[in-house]
């Protein structure tokens, strides 16, 4: 390393500020993109580049040049294929750039659905639990999926739990694909989704956990998933399943996820005071 980029670093104390803020910014991008690709085949691709990279630097080290230019090769390939094999997960990195949530910790800044519509999604997923009725219901968020709603029907209704169950019913019309909630009303139902190709899924996930796991891969959608063998809930939201829950589980994970923070605990305070004026007027 050239000494003199060193000394540059070192020249002042406000060069090792910026320094610091350069380190700083870089690593925790990388930190957001790790978090972003954790869980898809991105991870495997990126270990791979890293054992390249380091085997590149011993072989220049070493005076290899038939392997150093074999791997500036291979580099040059590799930035012309990796666009087009892991479009999904660069798709998602720029739609996060896109809407400004790349750089949040928190990564909802809007309400996506209130408390009576997430108690109706809960009520309809504990109906179809205890039924063993498969159902796949998708809550969208900031990324729209509109290339999947066209392969379904449109409904725009009101979200109530008789209608999702119904919906799922085996053998009516709308029962196989997704419903595709959108602002807090049913948008489509019998939408089919992108199935995912993450190789490290359980062998046992069917064709609806598949494709909720993929379609929340492509979008920042949410994927609530009941299964038809086993009644178990589950709930995706980037790829990462959540399995086993139940109604009081499932509720306050679509809270976290739908409602912001501030928001939660503004409601909080609101039915605090509510219980607070109720004690006041039966105690007059």
């Amino acid at each position: 390393m050239d000494l003199s980029f060193l000394a540059g670093i070192f020249a002042s104390p406000w060069n090792i500020i910026l320094s610091l803020i350069d380190i700083a910014i870089v690593a925790y991008v990388f930190y957001r993109i790790l978090g972003l690709i954790r869980g898809t085949r991105a991870v495997q691709l990126l270990k791979g580049l890293i054992l390249l990279l380091v085997f590149a630097v011993i072989a220049r080290s070493l005076g290899l040049e038939m392997v150093t230019w074999l791997v500036d090769k291979f580099f040059i390939l590799s930035a012309i294929a990796i666009p087009i094999v892991f479009q999904p997960e660069l798709r998602r990195i720029l739609e996060r750039i896109g809407e400004g949530r790349f750089f949040s910790s928190q990564g909802l800044s809007a309400t996506y659905a209130d408390k009576a519509v997430i108690s109706e999604i809960t009520q309809a997923a504990n109906i179809l639990s205890l039924s063993k009725t498969g159902a796949l219901i998708v809550i969208t968020r900031g990324t729209g999926i509109n290339e999947y709603l066209h392969t379904g029907v449109p409904l725009d209704s009101l979200v109530s739990a008789s209608l999702l169950v119904n919906i799922f019913v085996p053998n009516t019309p709308l029962h196989d694909g997704a419903v595709v909630i959108t602002g807090g009303r049913i948008s489509h139902a019998a939408c089919f989704l992108p199935l995912s190709d993450n190789p490290r899924l359980a062998k046992e996930l069917g064709t609806r956990h598949r494709a909720g796991i993929g379609i929340t891969e492509v979008s920042d959608a949410l994927a609530l998933i009941v299964s038809e063998e086993t009644g178990i809930i589950s709930l995706v939201s980037e790829g990462r399943l959540r399995r086993n829950l139940n109604t009081a589980t499932l509720s306050q994970a679509l809270t976290e996820e739908l409602i912001p923070e501030e928001k939660r605990q503004d409601s909080w305070l609101r039915r605090w005071a509510n219980e607070e004026k109720s004690r006041a007027g039966k105690n007059n």
